[in-house]
């Protein structure tokens, strides 16, 4: 079990991931994805990936798609932070992925959550708590207990966008170039203020999303969930 003082900086972070060049930062984790040669060397990686988390008793979030695997690491006993047993159950999971012949992807790894504008989060917070069967998260926010949903997270300011609701996609600054050259050319409107923090993309129905990277978050840098 970790303690709250073995939680890492983000200057830690960005060290340790120097020498795990498979993995990326996200919100509170460290992910990546292994694409494998076929679907039956993807489950000997599982398997593989399920003996490190056994041996060292930290478990990682995990999905099998195919021939390709999703793993987040996180250290949920400090309330979703990256801890040095994430970093070495990374570095494990690496050198498993390198044996099964595993091909890291990390840039397929996306996260989306949901922001909701309002003038008192406190108000509404807990009907969609429930309603998701969710819990409180790091900042005020919700998520999915389970791992599988969307987070929620709530934008305080006293004028709510008339369109309150909108997506933030997550995606890892080294892989996000593509994806922002290619929203733009739909014709999109691209408001790159926050950049690359932060995009915030709006479509020609007013409609927003917000396309996101892992700078300006981490444990150490107040208001690091919302945008």
């Amino acid at each position: 079990m970790a303690a709250r003082d073995d939680i890492l900086t983000r200057a830690q972070i960005d060290d340790a991931l120097a020498g795990l060049p498979d993995w990326r930062y996200r919100l509170g984790g460290l992910v990546t994805v292994y694409k494998t040669p076929t679907a039956a060397s993807a489950l000997e990686l599982i398997a593989a990936v399920g003996r490190v988390a056994e041996d060292m008793d930290h478990h990682p979030d995990l999905d099998w798609r195919y021939n390709r695997v999703f793993i987040r690491f996180s250290s949920h006993d400090v309330g979703g932070e990256v801890t040095t047993r994430d970093t070495r159950a990374a570095a494990s999971v690496s050198e498993a992925a390198s044996a099964a012949g595993g091909e890291a992807q990390p840039g397929l790894y996306r996260s989306v959550d949901i922001g909701i504008d309002t003038a008192d989060a406190a108000a509404i917070s807990e009907v969609w708590r429930v309603a998701l069967g969710y819990r409180k998260g790091r900042f005020g926010d919700l998520v999915d207990p389970y791992g599988r949903g969307p987070g929620v997270w709530f934008q305080e300011t006293p004028t709510p966008n008339d369109n309150r609701l909108h997506l933030d996609v997550h995606r890892s600054k080294a892989e996000s170039a593509t994806v922002l050259e290619k929203t733009a050319a739909t014709g999109a409107l691209m408001n790159s203020d926050h950049a690359p923090n932060w995009v915030v993309v709006t479509d020609a129905q007013g409609n927003r999303l917000c396309l996101c990277t892992e700078e300006g978050q981490g444990p150490d840098i107040a208001g690091s969930e919302g945008n």
